[in-house]
């Protein structure tokens, strides 16, 4: 039993009592914070199969991205398959297979121990041994992949469209090139979202998603950075005064964002902080601490957050202050006509599947001037650097200064929250 626990990062039970009741015990003793790197373990080292694998699977991948596509853009997607060799090595194949899907076993070789075409075999011989016969509609008919969920067929395409089952790279873009040509149809594409041995790694995003992939996130700043490239050639940067003004978060992200449980993990290996509670009170403060005093609606839509959803904050994208979008080493006024609009966002949220949210507070000073009247050139620019925004690819969702005051703020703030994670796919405990 201690080995047993050990292997699966389980608290290791007292001494006594029967087996079962020993291992409730550690179950019970598992932090919320744990029980999906256990469910995942428990996947992986094989001691969940069959349909209660799948059950637990969706579970996990519940509040990740979603992208729909409904059983005809999967039957489309199935013919246009056909005129591409769908893998290249079996082996790999086969992994992906048992992966995602509960193959079908041969009666006869439950019973028997053999002799009976389970389904594994009868798609080797179609697609290895008799490649002439080879029918993705059938095989997706096999596999049920038009009724599969859109997680799982999700899941799928990435993999079909992996290194390991398309072998080299040239074969990753003729099958991604394939399935874009339908995807786009529906609002979605395989778009390089990294790299993995050298090799891209491709993820279904939405089309309405922004391009390309965060390399440094500037944020909490009190202050304009004095930034500047410590390798031009590899975009690393490094702040060269004043460094605990701002935060540089420089981790690779994936398809599901950024999460507070991965800042907090970033921020207690960048501090030092091995004690889980006080990495996240020292990384609520400073981020807190860098929101301006002057804009108490700013502050009280961050406090709200965690006011809000408490418990469920490390599972939920991270709220991130003070972040900068534009950095140009000359003002505004020195770069004339052609300054940039919008230079830093009073929030930013990286959301799953590549969306980008930015979420601003509006004081008087952005639409009026400083006589308190109207300022109609002000808010020209405003709406400006928000079409650029929107056309970039980032949600821009704008709150005045006075919806957040008074004793209705919080509750604004938790209802917006909860119905954007709705809209992302982010899902809330019950």
């Amino acid at each position: 039993m201690p080995e047993l626990c050990t292997q699966l990062g389980l608290p290791v039970p007292a001494e006594g009592g029967d087996k079962r009741g020993r291992l409730h015990a550690a179950f019970d003793e598992t932090s919320s914070d744990s029980i999906r790197e256990l469910a995942q373990r428990m996947i992986v080292r094989g001691y969940l199969v069959g349909s209660l694998r799948n059950d637990v699977q969706e579970l996990l991948w519940a509040d990740g991205p979603s992208i729909e596509l409904p059983k005809r853009a999967r039957r489309e997607l199935a013919r246009a398959l056909q005129r591409v060799d769908l893998f290249h090595s079996w082996e790999k194949f086969q992994g992906l297979l048992h992966s995602l899907f509960v193959l079908r076993i041969a009666l006869s070789t439950l019973i028997f121990g053999g002799g009976g075409p389970d389904q594994l075999e009868e798609i080797h011989r179609h697609f290895v041994r008799n490649p002439e016969d080879a029918n993705v509609e059938w095989l997706f008919d096999e596999l049920q992949v038009y009724e599969i969920s859109d997680n799982r067929f999700r899941r799928f395409l990435e993999g079909l469209t992996s290194a390991d089952v398309q072998v080299d790279a040239e074969n990753q873009a003729a099958i991604v090139a394939v399935m874009n040509v339908v995807l786009r149809s529906y609002g979605v594409e395989l778009r390089e979202t990294g790299h993995d041995g050298g090799y891209p790694v491709f993820s279904a995003v939405s089309l309405r998603a922004a391009r390309g992939r965060p390399k440094n996130l500037i944020f909490a700043s009190t202050s304009k950075p004095d930034i500047r490239f410590r390798d031009a050639v590899n975009n690393d940067i490094e702040i060269a005064s004043n460094q605990d003004d701002v935060l540089v978060y420089d981790r690779p992200l994936g398809t599901d964002g950024l999460r507070w449980r991965e800042l907090q993990s970033w921020w207690a290996e960048a501090t030092g902080v091995n004690d889980v509670d006080q990495a996240k009170k020292t990384l609520y403060l400073r981020l807190l601490n860098c929101l301006p005093e002057s804009s108490p609606p700013q502050r009280l839509l961050f406090k709200s957050f965690f006011s809000s959803f408490r418990d469920a904050v490390p599972n939920l994208p991270a709220l991130l202050p003070e972040v900068w979008l534009h950095w140009d080493p000359k003002t505004v006024k020195q770069r004339g006509p052609r300054a940039l609009l919008t230079h830093r966002m009073d929030f930013l949220m990286l959301m799953p599947g590549g969306g980008r949210v930015i979420i601003e507070v509006d004081g008087q000073q952005h639409y009026g001037d400083g006589h308190g009247l109207a300022d109609p050139h002000r808010y020209a620019q405003l709406a400006a650097g928000q079409r650029e925004l929107s056309l970039a690819g980032y949600e821009v969702y704008r709150f005045a200064g006075v919806e957040l005051r008074g004793d209705d703020g919080p509750a604004a703030v938790k209802t917006f929250f909860e119905r954007l994670f709705a809209h992302h796919g982010v899902r809330l405990p019950a």
